[in-house]
């Protein structure tokens, strides 16, 4: 994250081809691989790791194959062996404790006028047995003097990420930091600080000029490691209070819809329609909404809860509230499944209070398009349910007062700031649910700006879903153990992770699995049916509709049914191939059991040859249902990045802070920042300006969602 201030910026700003030892054939391979496109990009490409060169060791120090060392002595003996193409450069490098040979097969001539320069190197290299004879193959040779009077510390080498193209361009890593190292002989001495002089003083922090240079040519490791704290904090420092900024704008700047009324229908529906009682976490996160919706202010919460906590009536209690206030309603799911279901389920319960709920999507029939579009223009819908059909620019509403995400994270930025803008000047509140629990540290980053509910905690009654890893031997095991579920009136999922055999991958397509659970469980005893994404949307619907009422005892799906599927009665789910789905894939699906009284269960199938990551993951499935920690236990295995299609959204592109491993980096920075805006929420104290100038540079450079996300 570059947070240069532009005051010091145009010579960082400089094209790239500009930088001595770049020109126009490099800087266009830099830019298109490494996407740097001027000085400041440069420098801010950091290595990966670094080769420590600082210390000295001796010929004798060599007892087993090991990393690269460096040495100190004389080079003899150099003579080349072989004929034509098959020519390499040899010597022997000695020191007063013993000697070693050194081994040239490129660039032979160019080494032998190197050699014949003088005799007393320095060498740098990886030394492996060979022949009972240590040897040192294509060493590095440094002249001492270079050492000396280099603008850079080079006694840790940096190793930087290239690729295959760059290589064929002669840029390597080894070219790279060459590069890095020009840069800051020119730059160094123009590198402006992003933060006031006494804040870097009172906590302690490098300054951000040395800093730059020592995370490329740390002086030692002390100065490496305090280089990585600085630029880490800087980067979740100014994300931080970023976030925490917009959310003080939003908070003045969008007036929201004042619901001051609980009133006849929330009552009514909690008192008399309500078929089982809140858990504690719901009626905390019902106080946390109400006192959003009756402040003034738009609301903008994410609503997390695992699978199964019960989200759904917690959206269904804030549209409610919007309706006592004289408002309309909409939730939007990212499948016509999931939101007929949420139909179905809603427009049931709200029976009792004679409410007008309507259903929109891309299947619904033009007659019946068209009433629900008048209807809901006059304001006799209250509330309506659909797909992304909801965005569409001939859905108007009357008077918005609130919009429910589900499964936000499935829409693009763009979809849910078209229903953002469909309530005129002021804004609807936003509720944005997920089921997919989000690690503490990426919902601090990913979604600072917004406020965040948790429902910890799942209706009573409900028991825990027993996970069990079987192996491909145990299949006649597994098939046993779903004939007496079945036998005892339960239904089965099992969900596959191709639809068609693929040559690329062996796995268990659906089509060879329905063969394979047909000649098990013929039919008519048994009834099986099918479900995956390239079926009619009727087509899927009648087969759901089915398996609800228990006319299929058997569903095999692809993962269409990772989210929402609610069938209480179904109380297996099997997972083939389970090695093949993420974690967070594997935790939805396991959700779609256990939603009823009965003791529920997911079996996970896999071959027996898994890879270490593979075995962690369907451990961890086994070990525990907590959806957090099973996220925390993701986020660790796949990065930020993979999560939540976070690399869209531009929030996590972090150059080197890591959310896995910077957990109480991210706390305390956002702790920091809250306790600076608490004190100057403007940053116009004269302290602050360095602060107020970094961030408005990143405010003009980002685009602000925030109030959709």
């Amino acid at each position: 994250m570059t947070l240069l201030q532009q005051s010091n910026t145009d010579i960082l700003q400089t094209p790239i081809e500009f930088l001595k030892g770049v020109g126009e054939k490099r800087g266009a391979v830099l830019r298109k691989e490494f996407n740097i496109q001027n000085f400041n990009d440069l420098l801010y490409y950091f290595p990966y790791r670094h080769i420590d060169k600082s210390h000295v060791y001796h010929v004798s120090d060599i007892v087993n194959d090991g990393g690269y060392i460096l040495l100190r002595g004389k080079i003899q003996n150099v003579r080349i062996v072989g004929q034509m193409r098959a020519q390499r450069l040899t010597a022997i490098f000695s020191d007063e404790t013993g000697s070693i040979e050194l081994v040239w097969f490129n660039g032979i001539r160019w080494v032998q006028d190197v050699l014949k320069s003088r005799t007393e190197f320095v060498i740098f290299g990886k030394p492996t047995l060979f022949n009972g004879r240590w040897n040192i193959t294509h060493p590095e040779l440094i002249d001492p003097a270079q050492q000396q009077n280099s603008p850079v510390s080079l006694r840790f080498q940096p190793l930087y990420n290239t690729s295959d193209t760059a290589k064929k361009k002669s840029l390597d890593s080894k070219a790279v930091s060459k590069l890095t190292a020009n840069l800051l002989a020119q730059v160094k001495d123009v590198i402006p600080e992003t933060m006031p002089r006494e804040m870097v003083e009172e906590l302690h922090l490098m300054s951000l000029r040395d800093a730059l240079v020592n995370i490329h040519y740390p002086e030692d490791s002390q100065k490496l490691s305090q280089a990585t704290l600085r630029l880490k904090f800087d980067e979740l420092f100014f994300t931080q209070l970023k976030l925490l900024k917009l959310k003080l704008i939003n908070n003045k700047k969008f007036q929201g819809h004042l619901f001051q009324q609980v009133g006849h229908y929330f009552n009514t529906f909690y008192k008399e329609c309500l078929p089982f009682d809140l858990t504690n976490a719901q009626k905390r996160v019902l106080r946390e909404i109400r006192g959003d919706v009756g402040s003034g202010r738009q609301m903008n919460r994410l609503l997390q809860g695992d699978v199964g906590s019960g989200k759904t009536i917690i959206a269904l209690f804030s549209m409610l509230l919007a309706k006592d206030n004289g408002f309309q309603a909409c939730l939007m799911a990212p499948t016509e499944i999931l939101a007929t279901q949420h139909y179905e389920k809603i427009s049931k319960q709200l029976e009792p209070l004679g409410m007008q709920v309507e259903f929109l999507s891309g299947s619904t029939k033009t007659a019946k398009r068209r009433q629900i579009l008048t209807d809901l223009q006059n304001g006799q819908v209250d509330i309506l349910i659909g797909t992304h059909a909801l965005i569409e620019d001939n859905v108007v509403f009357n008077k918005l007062g609130i919009v429910v995400i589900d499964e936000q994270h499935r829409f693009g930025v763009e979809q849910r700031a078209k229903l953002w803008r469909k309530s005129g000047s002021i804004p609807p509140h936003i509720l944005v649910m997920t089921a997919t629990p989000i690690p503490r540290t990426l919902a601090m980053t990913l979604y600072g700006d917004l406020d965040v509910s948790v429902i910890d905690e799942l209706p009573a009654g409900r028991k825990p879903i027993v996970t069990q890893h079987f192996y491909e031997k145990d299949r006649l095991k597994l098939f046993g153990f779903m004939k007496k579920q079945i036998a005892e009136g339960r239904q089965v999922y099992v969900v596959y992770p191709l639809i068609q055999e693929s040559e690329a991958l062996d796995l268990l397509d659906l089509q060879a699995g329905y063969e394979a659970i047909e000649r098990s469980f013929p039919p008519p005893t048994y009834s099986i049916g099918v479900v995956h994404g390239k079926m009619k949307a009727e087509e899927k619907d009648y087969i759901m509709d089915h398996f609800k009422k228990n006319h299929i005892q058997i569903l095999l799906s692809t993962t269409v049914i990772e989210v929402g599927i609610d069938v209480p009665n179904a109380t297996v789910m099997v997972i083939e191939n389970a090695e093949r789905f993420g974690l967070s894939q594997l935790h939805q699906l396991r959700g779609r059991v256990g939603r009823g009284g009965n003791q529920s269960y997911c079996i996970l199938m896999s071959k027996y040859e898994l890879s270490t990551e593979g075995r962690k993951r369907l451990n961890a499935m086994v070990e525990t249902n907590d959806g957090f920690e099973i996220a925390n236990f993701d986020l660790q295995l796949r990065g930020p990045g993979d999560l939540q299609g976070t690399r869209q959204s531009g929030m996590l592109d972090f150059k080197i802070a890591d959310l896995t491993k910077d957990e109480k980096l991210v706390a305390y920075t956002r702790n920091f920042a809250q306790q600076i805006l608490d004190k100057d929420p403007d940053l116009s104290l004269p302290e602050h300006k360095r602060l107020a100038e970094t961030l408005e540079k990143l405010m003009q450079r980002d685009t602000n969602w925030s109030v959709i996300s």
